[in-house]
């Protein structure tokens, strides 16, 4: 029987920089999700955050599927009776490009307490600045 591996101190993570112009946002998101729990990485361990960081850039020009963006919505409730809310993904775009992108990898993220402190490591932005140039990030081949 194997032992699993458990990294010893805090774990040391890398900045990643994706440029989301152009992607599909499912093929994005999956790409996103597995870069915040580590799998890409050789002492990846499914209980741990690793503390890889992830700037997603152009947030704005994601490619989404025609029919999808006529069907697709998302739902909010003001837990008042009849207070259901429900928004199309291209108003939501309009109005909110990086709530997109942050909910289709939430999606994709393990269902447990982890999933709070991955989120935290993802920083989305509509345009193509962002103020994480110090961090160096390591740009992410499509």
């Amino acid at each position: 029987m194997e032992k699993t591996y458990v990294p010893k101190g805090q774990a040391v993570g890398e900045w990643y920089l994706v440029d989301a112009a152009g992607e599909p946002l499912g093929r994005l998101a999956t790409k996103i999700a597995a870069l915040l729990t580590g799998k890409h990485r050789a002492d990846y361990t499914p209980g741990v955050v690793l503390n890889d960081h992830v700037v997603v850039i152009n947030a704005s020009q994601v490619s989404i599927n025609p029919t999808r963006a006529e069907e697709k919505k998302y739902y909010r409730h003001s837990q008042y009776p009849g207070g259901l809310k429900a928004v199309t993904i291209m108003r939501q775009m309009e109005k909110n490009p990086d709530a997109v992108i942050r909910a289709a990898v939430r999606g994709m993220l393990p269902k447990n307490r982890l999933t709070v402190r991955f989120l935290a490591n993802l920083k989305i932005y509509a345009g193509p600045e962002h103020p994480h140039q110090a961090q160096d990030p390591k740009p992410i081949a499509e």
